[in-house]
């Protein structure tokens, strides 16, 4: 239990990629404090099996969008743990299936998926950076896409793209600013992971084939959440400003053009 005694906060963890990682790192030891929007039932039902495996762990609800429940939501951990955040895994942000061209969006979806994905972000590690400067010790992890760092064009998902992009950006600035403080800030980009596979182990899916993917098989829950947990480990504090695409070599940007009725 490498990481027995920290306090780690996830967003969107009630279900999907964010309860793969809470659940891994609770098996390291970690106390965990979960978040959800909407999801209350399935986040308690998962702080208590976390809670049964013998560390502690509470659900908080908060919209990540807004600052003033980001910083109630932080307040309320602290105070329910007695602790400051010692591992943020920033795993929420809104994300549109469907490819559309930026002309179709309405504004207020382009700052939905602008704030739910970079400036969120941004917030919440201000919150959590002043206590973890004071133990000297942190762990922030930024979600991303497969070749976000190659700063690519994403066509008829422009929004989402330039978020992430300038997360990229973000992570890496933020991981020299931090690292004097023994703070690590680090991206993963999931590969196509879709539906119950975000919560499977690698053994469940194994044996099923996934034709897009370079490596034959779909992504599962554990294959991102193995990186969480070694990203947060102690001994990888050398680890730092990095971009980790965990995609079995699968680009997503696959440009396909929109068809318009004549």
């Amino acid at each position: 239990m490498s990481l027995k005694g920290k306090l780690a906060l996830i967003t969107g963890s009630a279900r999907g990629l964010g309860k793969s990682a809470a659940l891994a790192l609770a098996r390291e030891g970690c106390d965990v404090a979960i978040n959800y929007m909407s999801s209350k039932e399935e986040a308690d039902r998962l702080a208590e099996d976390i809670r049964a495996a013998g560390v502690s762990c509470a659900a908080f609800q908060a919209d990540i969008r807004k600052r003033e429940e980001l910083e109630r939501m932080v307040r309320q951990a602290e105070d329910a743990f007695g602790a400051s955040v010692d591992i943020l895994i920033n795993n929420a942000g809104p994300f549109v299936r469907e490819r559309r061209t930026f002309a179709e969006y309405a504004w207020d979806e382009v700052e939905h998926l602008l704030t739910g994905n970079l400036t969120a972000a941004m917030a919440l590690d201000h919150l959590v950076l002043p206590g973890m400067r004071r133990k000297k010790w942190g762990r922030i992890i930024h979600f991303g896409f497969a070749h976000a760092a190659e700063s690519r064009g994403w066509p008829h998902r422009a929004v989402y793209a330039a978020a992430k992009v300038g997360l990229v950006s973000f992570t890496k600035s933020l991981a020299v600013e931090e690292a004097e403080h023994g703070i690590t800030v680090n991206m993963i980009c999931p590969g196509d992971v879709r539906g119950e596979n975000k919560e499977k182990s690698i053994a469940e899916v194994r044996h099923l084939r996934d034709p897009e993917s370079p490596r034959g098989r779909p992504g599962s829950g554990e294959d991102i959440a193995r990186v969480v947990v070694f990203l947060c480990q102690d001994l990888s504090d050398f680890v730092t400003g990095n971009i980790i695409e965990v995609g079995g070599g699968l680009d997503p940007i696959r440009t396909l053009p929109l068809r318009r009725d004549p």
